[in-house]
């Protein structure tokens, strides 16, 4: 929720009755305190906030954090980042004594999230860890929109990560008609679409 159409998003996500969970940044709008205005971040969520009006930001606020598909160990678990916290990226390498921390007390055998914007799927112990990455900002060095589809089967959920092109330029339009803060650092992640760590992590 910090791209330069917000209110229109979730329109949408209304009108096709998309079920949500919470993710940090529609925390922080939900939460932001209108006396903090004094650096960039905050000044670019009270634009949010602005755009949004009130009920859309009691909306985000009220998101649940987690929504389950199913029951016990073969339901699907979908949260943004990990069951634990919002804000927490899970890695494709994450090491076992990160994983046991992020998925202690978790009877879901198959849990999907984002926060990290890139698609994949790992099967880690009796479990499937599957990022569905990010429709409005990949940053795997792939320009398309990422999206993932989950069906339940006989022996479990299977997924599949498709790709979506779209139109980059359209959207450093919209930003930069938009005058939302930041505008600049938004349209350098954008047209980057990767993240820079990914040399040293996933050569």
């Amino acid at each position: 929720m910090d791209g330069p159409r917000p209110r229109e998003v979730l329109e949408r996500l209304r009108e096709i009755g998309a079920r949500c969970v919470r993710g940090n940044t529609d925390r922080y709008i939900a939460e932001f305190d209108r006396a903090d205005e004094d650096d960039e971040e905050s000044a670019a969520l009270a634009w949010q906030c602005a755009h949004l009006g009130e009920t859309w930001v009691r909306w985000l606020g009220d998101l649940p954090f987690s929504l389950r598909i199913g029951d016990g160990e073969d339901a699907l678990l979908a949260v943004h980042a990990n069951p634990k916290c919002d804000d927490i990226h899970i890695w494709p390498d994450a090491d076992d004594a990160f994983l046991e921390r992020m998925f202690a007390g978790v009877p879901e055998k198959t849990i999907v999230f984002g926060h990290l914007h890139l698609p994949y799927a790992r099967v880690w112990r009796d479990r499937l860890l599957v990022n569905v990455a990010s429709a409005g900002l990949p940053k795997d060095g792939d320009a398309r929109a990422a999206y993932a589809l989950l069906t339940q089967r006989s022996g479990g959920w299977e997924v599949k990560h498709r790709r979506v092109p779209f139109d980059v330029e359209k959207v450093v339009r919209d930003i930069e008609r938009s005058k939302m803060p930041g505008a600049r650092r938004h349209i350098k992640t954008l047209r980057r679409h990767r993240y820079k760590e990914l040399a040293v992590r996933i050569p």
